[in-house]
């Protein structure tokens, strides 16, 4: 998915081959030559490009353009081709705009004549479109790939310190007792977020925009919906000038890419926070670190601080390909061939990203004593209100007395476990002696047994509903 090949080969020999140019007296100025060049970005798009023209030329063998015979060469020829692009011996021309002319270029130095044939009735536009689709449906493939990499790399860590207590927090202030298991599933949900989105996207781009021509369609009797169970889409473009101006699926999928690195990005942010001395939460494996060149006892977090910086380019990418399309009009222009430069990128950062993140989860090392020795009575201040709930006290009310009960702790320099039952019954009735029995942080975490609470129950629901997905997105590849 990421190579970008190209090479010396000796296909098509040195000439200056067209796809257009009847009506002009010279040639592009050349700076809009090299401007116009988008073979640095769309050389990856070979092999669907070839994909697409086999099923073309079957398709006009069909409406009777073309006999068996010289769809059998065309088919062969395309073939060849691919062959000289895995081997890196496609050598480029100057006139070479795209992918497009590369490849039938190639073609008609094989083939002559017949080979100016396989784009009866095929414009660039729906030819580009299609090939973009055919290329997303492997880039949403993969991606699915690494994400339930990741997923399983987080889902198993879970399962080993399944039991251990740390902190959680909000505003990264310390909130409630969790399991750690609990705040590693947290990202292991955003990621299904993630997988489901990419599923619908995977599903509703698979829509076949050839056969729409440059605008107006097809006249030569194409069966399009032949060719759209021949490439495997589900159905067809409903109308022909909106398929060859579409890039509502390029839109979509780094909006995906965006949301991944986002997730990504806050994952690496915790883990960031939790490898500093200040929490020693975790320690991040030598081979996902650097050092410093002037101070030797450094030991850095540049793989989780490269997947946030990543994040940052990622969704600029989304910004530039909206802020493109906006400024067209109808069908298409020649400004969405930077859609490429953005949706190429943005996939390849992912993969590099998503990789980084599975290594260096599967290989952290988690400090359970660190993570419960962080661990303080005044955590405990929403489980006394539960406490005084559970008692008939309105919440509203339980709240505001406990929030009294730390007041005078805090005033006292005290926890909140050490103010005598005596004051604590003076701020409120309802206490007992049994509210020592709050003070276990482990009961406490097992008392949230909802759907997706913190209790070894709720968690072991979870892992099991990843491994659904899991089991989902294997069957899917």
């Amino acid at each position: 998915m990421t190579s970008q090949p190209q090479g010396s080969g000796n296909q098509g020999g040195k000439n200056n081959y067209q796809l257009w140019g009847g009506r002009f007296k010279g040639q592009p100025n050349k700076a809009l030559q090299e401007l116009n060049n988008s073979l640095p970005f769309d050389a990856r798009l070979y092999a669907d490009d070839l994909d697409a023209s086999k099923a073309y030329a079957e398709a006009l063998t069909r409406a009777g353009h073309l006999n068996d015979a010289e769809c059998d060469k065309l088919v062969k020829s395309l073939e060849l081709i691919r062959y000289d692009w895995i081997e890196r011996l496609v050598q480029f021309e100057p006139s070479d705009e795209d992918v497009h002319t590369v490849n039938e270029r190639m073609l008609v130095a094989l083939t002559g004549e017949l080979g100016q044939r396989l784009h009866t009735g095929r414009s660039r536009n729906d030819q580009v479109a299609t090939d973009m689709k055919l290329w997303l449906r492997k880039a949403i493939r993969e991606t699915l790939g690494r994400l339930r990499q990741l997923i399983q790399a987080i889902a198993a860590q879970a399962e080993t310190h399944l039991g251990v207590l740390m902190p959680g927090y909000t505003h990264l202030q310390r909130a409630q007792p969790v399991q750690f298991s609990h705040w590693l599933l947290s990202h292991a949900f955003a990621l299904r977020e993630d997988c489901l989105r990419l599923g619908e996207l995977r599903d509703r781009a698979n829509v076949l925009p050839l056969g729409s021509g440059a605008l107006a369609g097809n006249p030569l009797g194409i069966d399009r919906l032949w060719l759209a169970e021949r490439l495997g889409f589900a159905a067809v473009t409903g109308n022909s000038m909106h398929a060859v101006g579409d890039r509502d699926f390029v839109v979509d999928f780094i909006y995906c890419a965006s949301m991944v690195s986002l997730h990504l990005s806050r994952l690496a942010e915790d883990l960031i926070i939790y490898s500093t001395k200040e929490f020693d939460f975790i320690h991040l494996d030598d081979a996902f670190t650097s050092g410093s060149s002037l101070m030797p006892q450094k030991k850095n977090p540049d793989s989780l601080e490269l997947i946030r910086g990543i994040s940052g380019l990622i969704t600029s990418n989304l910004t530039g390909i909206m802020m493109t399309i906006k400024g067209t009009p109808s069908t298409y222009n020649k400004d969405l061939q930077f859609d490429k430069q953005y949706c190429f990128q943005a996939y390849d950062k992912l993969a590099q990203s998503l990789d980084i993140a599975v290594g260096v989860v599967r290989t952290l090392t988690v400090r359970s004593e660190q993570l419960e020795a962080a661990l303080s009575p005044d955590m405990l201040a929403t489980d006394w209100a539960y406490y005084l709930v559970r008692k008939g006290v309105p919440f509203r009310q339980a709240h505001h007395h406990i929030g009294r009960v730390v007041a005078l702790a805090e005033q006292r320099g005290v926890d909140i476990t050490e103010v005598p039952l005596g004051e604590l019954q003076q701020i409120c009735a309802a206490f007992g002696a049994d509210i020592a029995s709050v003070a276990d942080y482990g009961a406490n975490v097992q008392q949230y047994a909802c759907v997706g609470g913190t209790s070894t129950a709720s968690i072991v629901e979870q892992l099991r509903l990843l491994k659904k997905l899991d089991k989902e997105l294997r069957q899917q590849s």
